[in-house]
């Protein structure tokens, strides 16, 4: 990797500065069209307002900003990409095209069209720091992921994204990876996270990969789109709005895939899901930590995803005082109460109460067999 130092003016940065809003990725150039500000293997622009503006007013002050790195294109002579630096860069070339204001001495807002000749000067004639880089595909590759381990580090995704460039991931990254996109538009009010930093493409991806998203995406990364990932995400909110017609925040952490994968093909009552959900709520014998789990006993009717209301230790010591120490189904005597576990008698799932009447011990290997028939 051949790297060299050089010194950019603002103003030449920011000439013929063109941001297509549309695109995903390859629609933002500066720098008289020669730069792209944002190649493939870079991550949507994460910058918030107070980062954005931080970057504008360390320029005005004078102050050095970190030091960017830009790389030659493989095939274009004289154009190159930015291969760190991009929300510093469009920071920059944003407030220039009046995009967003920044605070004054005076707490005023100021468009940088309502700065002084003299300001709007100095801010073009600031000079940027930096290298200009020239290798092969992989060395470059290699340097950004080594160059962002620093700073606001890349999320697993994103590094996922970097490696595996190309047709699928751009089509992939139009239906996940942008602020209102169109898988936002359809699960929002079914699952949590936030489509720029790439939660949606990666749990998706998840998903359908079985836990295997590396060996995903190297399968269909020279794939013309992302067809199948799309229609796969689609199907799995179909399913869940038709047995959940109702959306609530506790099912928002619902891995609604890994439960679509294995039980798209049981028949539901949506009426009965939704009554039986109301009555667990209400059950004074479920102590949900998280009511998420709810969804997964209606789907699976296992008992583990909830948190039932257990014996106390009064009532355990009772039954097996009246027991005499022994076990009802190995009739096994134990005189350590330690070994011994309470149980219902008729099980909660057939309408069992966790009362005195309905309490007995069981020894531990016969409590474990019990429990697993």
């Amino acid at each position: 990797m051949l790297i060299q130092l050089y010194k950019i003016p603002i103003r030449d940065l920011v000439k013929d500065y063109s941001n297509d809003a549309n695109a995903i990725e390859e629609g933002v150039s500066g720098w008289s069209g020669k730069l792209s500000i944002r190649p493939k293997y870079q991550r949507e622009f994460v910058y918030n307002d107070k980062q954005q503006q931080a970057v504008i007013q360390t320029i005005r002050k004078g102050f050095p900003i970190n030091i960017m790195y830009w790389a030659k294109k493989d095939v274009y002579d004289g154009f190159y990409e930015v291969l760190d630096g991009q929300q510093r860069t469009l920071s920059i070339c944003d407030f220039v095209d009046g995009k967003f204001y920044v605070k004054d001495a005076n707490n005023l807002p100021k468009y940088f069209s309502n700065l002084s000749q003299d300001e709007q000067d100095a801010f073009l004639d600031y000079e940027l720091m930096v290298y200009f880089c020239e290798g092969s595909a992989a060395e470059k590759l290699e340097w950004f992921r080594t160059i962002n381990i620093a700073g606001k580090p890349l999320n697993d995704q994103e590094l996922r994204n970097a490696a595996y460039t190309g047709a699928w991931l751009s089509h992939a990254k139009s239906k996940f990876s942008k602020t209102n996109c169109p898988a936002y538009s359809i699960a929002n009010a079914y699952m949590s996270g936030v489509p720029i930093q790439q939660e949606y493409l990666e749990k998706t991806l998840d998903w359908i990969s079985g836990g295997k998203i590396e060996e995903y995406m190297a399968t269909y990364q020279y794939a013309i789109d992302a067809n199948d990932l799309w229609q796969y995400f689609q199907k799995v909110f179909a399913w869940v709005k038709m047995l959940f017609p109702t959306p609530r925040s506790d099912m928002k952490s619902v891995k609604w895939g890994e439960l679509y994968n294995k039980y798209k093909d049981k028949v539901f009552n949506a009426s009965t899901l939704e009554k039986r959900y109301h009555e667990l709520m209400d059950d004074e014998e479920v102590e949900c930590k998280n009511t998420r789990d709810i969804y997964y006993y209606l789907l699976t009717n296992e008992d583990k995803y909830l948190n039932l209301r257990s014996f106390s230790p009064k009532q355990k010591q009772l039954a097996f005082n009246i027991q005499q120490g022994i076990c009802p189904i190995c009739t096994l005597t134990f005189t350590d109460i330690s070994k011994m576990h309470a149980d219902h008698i008729i099980p909660w799932s057939n309408g069992g109460k966790t009362t005195q009447e309905n309490c007995q011990v069981l020894c531990e290997r016969c409590n474990k067999t019990k429990s697993n028939k």
